[in-house]
């Protein structure tokens, strides 16, 4: 009998899937995937629809993206992190964050190749790693921090390491690397000629007392640094799939070879929205910082209201609850517990690790507070059952 190509075959329905289609079936009040249920400004969706009843945005881009929005994030990047973009040769525009990520693998990794994976790790890097024929070499992160051994990340790099998969800030754990941490990382790599592949789609998402820093803004690390940003996360349109990579010319030729056989080209009118976005003033990341960190207070009262506990999150629109106080099993069980039993779903983030690793995440999931208010309280309502 015909069947699917070995390639695919370690690969199941992804975590997200999943507990989408149980909540579904429980009409669970959903804090599992990073999916708002609430629109961006209505400016840019109004530059979308100008796009759309114009006479040019309803046919093909060009392949590597709009020269409007490319010169957006060239200059966005120059003005937050003083880098000096080519907009022509050094910006990638993709269908998604996620399909960047992809194309940066497939265009940077060859077979055989060794690729560092922070754990927790966004669920798309390992898949793409080993579709590439390259190997992951994991490096945890530990509870109740969520920091990595410095030992350990220097045990990891070798003479076969091609490239450091790096994402701050930090989806699931909140973390925001700090300036000595990226240091290091920096450090290992140019020491042994390694890549970064940087997902900084949470980039103006940090909270009080913690900054973004960009690494490839670190002596030495713009010219072996692709770094992938997000209209879904930036600017709150995650249905439009738009994603970007910049870089030096000559990464990006190569995260650029592979785009174009991929999807070869990204939506033309939300291109052109974005490109509006980008010329936004700096009160508009003021304005979301301020209501996200909103947003993370209420999560916080959630998990109170549960009896369980949190680390404060530096950054993201994610939260790791710990709920050894209230629950005897592991994550999963525990995820399945509240959406059938409690009504809450939420996501458990030992699929974001390795196997040898899922016992750090075994007493935590993660919530996303990208939700209404009347969302999270409707959470927190009904996640007080759990003290009963």
């Amino acid at each position: 009998m015909p069947s699917y190509a070995k390639r695919v075959a370690p690969f199941g329905t992804t975590i997200f899937t999943e507990i989408n289609q149980l909540a579904a079936r429980h009409s669970a009040v959903n804090l599992g995937q990073g999916r708002p249920d609430f629109d961006g400004p209505q400016e840019i969706i109004d530059a979308a629809v100008a796009a759309l009843k114009g006479d040019s945005a309803n046919q093909y881009a060009p392949s590597p993206g709009l020269p409007s929005l490319r010169e957006g994030v060239a200059r966005h990047a120059g003005v937050f992190y003083g880098l000096d973009v080519d907009p022509e040769a050094g910006v990638i525009v993709t269908a998604g964050a996620t399909q960047g990520v992809y194309s940066a693998i497939m265009g940077l990794v060859d077979p055989g190749d060794q690729v560092i994976v922070i754990e927790p790790y966004y669920d798309s890097y390992v898949p793409g790693v080993r579709m590439a024929g390259g190997t992951p070499v994991y490096v945890p992160m530990h509870p109740p921090n969520w920091t990595f051994v410095e030992a350990e990340l220097r045990a990891a790099f070798n003479d076969n390491t091609r490239a450091l998969l790096l994402n701050t800030p930090n989806n699931p754990s909140g973390r925001v690397y700090t300036r000595a941490e990226l240091q290091l990382f920096a450090e290992l790599c140019i020491k042994h000629d390694v890549i970064v592949i940087s997902d900084e789609v949470y980039e103006h998402l940090y909270f009080e007392g913690h900054q973004h820093v960009a690494i490839a803004s670190l002596p030495g690390m713009f010219e072996r640094t692709v770094t992938i940003g997000s209209a879904g996360k930036t600017f709150g349109m995650t249905g439009w799939k738009i994603g970007w990579v910049y870089g030096p010319p000559e990464l990006i030729t190569g995260v650029w070879r592979s785009h174009q056989f991929i999807t070869f080209a990204t939506n033309h009118p939300a291109q052109a929205a974005v490109a509006y976005a980008f010329s936004l003033g700096s009160a508009y990341y003021e304005e979301y910082q301020a209501l996200y960190s909103h947003k993370r207070d209420l999560v916080m009262q959630v998990i109170e209201a549960a009896g369980m506990s949190a680390i404060q999150p530096e950054g993201t629109y994610f939260i790791m609850g710990d709920f050894s106080e209230v629950f005897d099993g592991n994550d999963v069980e525990f995820c399945r517990h509240l959406i059938e039993e409690i009504g809450v779903a939420t996501i458990p983030p030992s699929a974001f690790f390795s196997d040898k690793h899922r016992h750090h995440a075994e007493n935590h999931v993660r919530f996303a507070f990208c939700k209404s208010d009347e969302t999270l309280e409707q959470a927190a309502e009904r996640m007080r059952a759990l003290r009963g």
